[in-house]
């Protein structure tokens, strides 16, 4: 019972400190004495299930870590993980399926933490054409695929704009997760070659959405296409898959942009007029 209160004292100092609280803070937020909540930081108490469910849900540990900090107070995990591919999460397939599909002609993806991509619509997949196939081959890292220069990279109009983006990001997900395999994915993506002819680092040039949001410029055959970025999570998962998935919608920044995808998925009779 010691050696598991203390492994459970050590994950939720962890976590405290990762959140930047001290223990008197946490110990108001959830009503206990700072005395109770030092004492099962050091292992000389142990939690009750619904005393770590409680903390957990405080320090917004996600539910993967939740089931570890169950564990590690030895009670049973209280999250399913069923895998994306299992027939048991064949329904919530169904409904990722038809978010992405419900977005034509626009461009979607699905993703799990990690960025493999789990189910992307038939214009993202269309923009993903040229890329080298050595990139796609399962698993498909999304962000490694955008920065490569075999990926997209090279097609990126502002390169250094957008993966300053997706770092800042990456590195806001390792805060909140702790997750080690992000960490090594910004240092891989850090590691990357700018592509020969990017041009310098613009916050706010070509963007139609100036103080707003830095598009996605991407050149393509049929000119320079601009798309704002979205992301939707699930907002009450009780499954820890359904928690860590994410879905990337793009949306036009322009005009142009809107009627090239039209043209390019069917939907408009001529080509759009470049800018």
């Amino acid at each position: 019972m010691s050696a598991r209160a203390s492994g459970y004292g050590d994950l939720l100092r962890g976590w405290r400190r990762r959140r930047r609280l001290s223990q008197l803070d946490l110990a108001m937020q959830v009503e206990v004495s700072q005395r109770h909540l030092s004492f099962v930081e050091s292992g000389r108490s142990a939690p009750s299930r619904q005393m770590v469910l409680r903390l957990a849900d405080w320090l917004e540990v996600p539910l993967r870590e939740r089931n570890a900090m169950l564990v590690a107070a030895g009670f049973a995990p209280e999250y399913s993980d069923c895998a994306f591919d299992a027939p048991a999460f064949a329904l919530a397939r169904e409904v990722v399926q038809r978010i992405l599909d419900g977005h034509e002609p626009y461009p979607a993806l699905a993703v799990d933490r990690h960025w493999t991509l789990l189910s992307a619509n038939a214009p993202m997949l269309h923009l993903l054409a040229g890329v080298d196939a050595s990139l796609l081959e399962p698993p498909v890292n999304v962000l490694r695929v955008s920065l490569h220069p075999d990926g997209l990279g090279p097609k990126i109009v502002n390169y250094r704009e957008w993966r300053a983006l997706i770092i800042a990001q990456l590195e806001r997900q390792v805060a909140a997760s702790a997750d080690s395999s992000l960490a090594d994915l910004v240092d891989e993506l850090r590691a990357l070659p700018v592509p020969d002819g990017a041009r310098p680092y613009q916050p706010a040039a070509g963007a139609d959405f100036v103080g707003i949001a830095i598009p996605l410029e991407l050149l393509t055959d049929e000119g320079v296409l601009s798309f704002i970025g979205t992301i939707t999570v699930f907002g009450t998962p009780i499954d820890i898959t359904l928690s860590e998935l994410a879905i990337e919608s793009f949306f036009p920044a322009n005009e142009f942009t809107a009627s090239a995808m039209r043209a390019l998925n069917g939907g408009a009779s001529r080509s759009p007029e470049r800018p």
